[in-house]
């Protein structure tokens, strides 16, 4: 039920964090698995990184917000399909209202929630013509709860779950699903020193049941599932990854 053989994966933001380990757990379960980035030198050492554990993956570099056609060949090039479709790029802007113009706001979306749009229009042709085709967005908890000074970053990711939701109902009937998986705190590169924050983990024992941040690994399994046949029919819901942060009062 959790077998990929046979199925091409495409993972934005692929080189690193999340995104890496989403596309190492789908080349694990048996998809040809191709990592996008800006970078391509991140992306090359990722690469590099998955094949001493002896996982072959493809790279297919170029910024999504205006690269979508050619994302598209390169991670098409070798098997001339794709099955499932993972974006997981995102930005962060942490500045208020009173700090951020309205056009600032606007580059933010753009990024987070346009482009992410985009990139699912321009991959449909290839979804459609997949046996069981997949398209799963990364989103964030601050879909559902927000906090304050992050208004453009938490407009975007609920955004991006409601865009989840309309395209499910709109593709399902091309066997195609659409869903989610939003994160919450998760120790990567980029969050490592305030994972390793001790007067922060006094927040994390008040806020997350679990009391600790989660493994970047821990995503995995919740990315194939939503890819793999076990989901096939679950459709339009938004994952939620978090420790139980988001379900406690």
């Amino acid at each position: 039920m959790f077998d990929l053989s046979g199925k091409t994966a495409l993972v934005t933001g692929g080189g690193r964090g999340l995104g890496l380990e989403m596309a190492r757990a789908l080349a694990k379960a048996g998809a040809w698995t191709v990592i996008n980035g800006r970078n391509r030198q991140g992306l090359e050492n990722a690469r590099t990184q998955l094949a001493d554990d002896g996982i072959a993956v493809g790279i297919a570099p170029g910024d999504i917000t205006r690269d979508i056609e050619i994302i598209l060949a390169g991670a098409t090039e070798k098997t001339g399909q794709l099955d499932i479709l993972i974006h997981a790029v995102g930005e962060r802007d942490r500045r208020g209202t009173e700090a951020m113009e309205p056009h600032e706001f606007a580059t933010l979306l753009n990024t987070d929630l346009t482009a992410a749009y985009a990139v699912a229009k321009a991959a449909l042709p290839y979804l459609q013509r997949s046996a069981a085709g997949r398209l799963i967005f990364v989103t964030s908890i601050a879909a559902f709860a927000a906090r304050a000074g992050d208004p453009a970053y938490t407009a975007a990711k609920g955004g991006l779950s409601a865009l989840t939701r309309s395209l499910a109902v709109e593709l399902g009937a091309d066997n195609l699903t659409v869903n989610a998986i939003a994160p919450g705190w998760f120790a990567t590169e980029t969050n490592a020193a305030l994972a390793s924050d001790t007067a922060l983990q006094a927040f994390v024992d008040v806020r997350i049941p679990l009391k600790r941040w989660g493994r970047p690994e821990e995503i995995a399994p919740a990315a194939v599932f939503l890819a793999s046949p076990a989901a096939s029919f679950v459709n339009g819901i938004t994952l939620t990854v978090d420790g139980g942060m988001t379900v406690q009062m």
